[in-house]
């Protein structure tokens, strides 16, 4: 437990604590008919409560989802130190307080939830070491709580860090675990494992493995209940990205770009860290094929919501756009958009 602590209490800035946490009691305020449970999650980390149940496991669950849709819209930089503070000042409590055996293992399954979560945003701001380690504490709370859905969207993440850094062969045995850990998972999981599958085996060179699970993915997406947890869904905008990401690393550049189209087409418009980085990627893969004034109009959309997320991988995106539009300086559309990119990165 002391080592859950002290992770969380890396994430936060010690200046800032009693402001989190008020914060996230404020969030936790917003759930219809929960003022009450408010009181009691207070009482438990101050130590006036020593026995919870399900209603102080369900208040965890749901603050989970809300720094997730914080983050989803304005990037982890503002998200991940509010998780933190509620691991350490909320949740670690709970874990040492009495409980069913029933309410323990729920409990155990909704830690790892946000663990993962947190983690998920460590990878966003680029630091990994530290992502890799909420990955791995997310893994021993989900195989404790027998949480297979948590355990394998966890293995999943950690192949999707890994192929973004670079290490193929590792995000394929990473992903094939996750896919291998969750044999009853319904369509959406199974859409949402395959696609990462896909991904994977692309980028290692593997164009058979890549095309069959990219088709497994679309099949099952087909076949796909209505959207689960939020941090956790696959839609079909996440699947168009997958097959854009197949097309490249398989040399279809102008696929891929169609697909990237068709993603941000299909992509909720509360996804706004998401837009930014896609978008972004987009703009980036219609200059590698020529189309110097389409990618400047991507970029712009680019630059419309950048000031609103706080993300590490939406900076290091916009700071790659202006090295990109450097040696197109003559044009004039590249010049506007590099001019604007200097001073929205100015202001922010």
């Amino acid at each position: 437990m002391e080592e859950l602590i002290g992770l969380g209490r890396y994430d936060m800035d010690p200046s800032r604590r009693g402001v989190l946490g008020a914060t996230l009691f404020s969030v936790a305020l917003t759930i219809p008919d929960w003022p009450d449970v408010v009181g009691r999650l207070e009482a438990v980390r101050t130590g006036r409560s020593r026995r919870i149940g399900f209603r102080e496991v369900d208040a965890v669950a749901a603050v989970t989802e809300k720094l997730s849709e914080l983050d989803d819209q304005f990037g982890g930089r503002h998200a991940r130190p509010m998780a933190a503070a509620f691991l350490v000042n909320t949740v670690a409590p709970h874990l040492t307080a009495d409980a069913s055996d029933d309410v323990r293992k729920a409990l155990l399954s909704a830690t790892s939830d946000l663990l993962y979560l947190t983690g998920f945003m460590a990878v966003d701001e680029g630091v990994h070491g530290v992502a890799q380690r909420y990955y791995i504490k997310a893994l021993d709370f989900a195989g404790a709580a027998d949480d297979h859905l948590t355990y394998c969207t966890t293995l999943r993440g950690m192949s999707l860090q890994a192929v973004d850094l670079g290490h193929a062969s590792r995000a394929v045995r990473l992903a094939d675990s996750a896919a291998a850990a969750s044999p009853a998972a319904g369509p959406r999981m199974r859409a949402f494992l395959a696609g990462q599958q896909a991904h994977a085996y692309a980028v290692d060179g593997d164009r058979s493995n890549a095309l069959a699970r990219i088709k497994e993915a679309e099949a099952a997406m087909d076949k796909a209940e209505s959207r689960a947890k939020a941090f956790g869904s696959y839609a079909p905008s996440s699947l168009a990205y997958h097959v854009s990401q197949v097309r490249y690393a398989l040399g279809d550049r102008a696929g891929a770009v169609e697909s990237l189209k068709e993603s941000d087409r299909l992509r909720d418009s509360h996804y706004r860290r998401s837009s930014v980085r896609y978008n972004a990627l987009l703009a980036e893969r219609q200059l590698e094929i020529g189309l110097l004034e389409e990618a400047c109009v991507t970029w712009h959309r680019v630059l419309d919501a950048y000031p609103l997320v706080q993300s590490g991988s939406a900076d290091e995106k916009v700071q790659h756009m202006k090295a990109l539009l450097r040696p197109h300086l003559r044009n004039r559309a590249a010049r506007g958009l590099y001019e604007r990119g200097r001073a929205v990165t100015a202001a922010v």
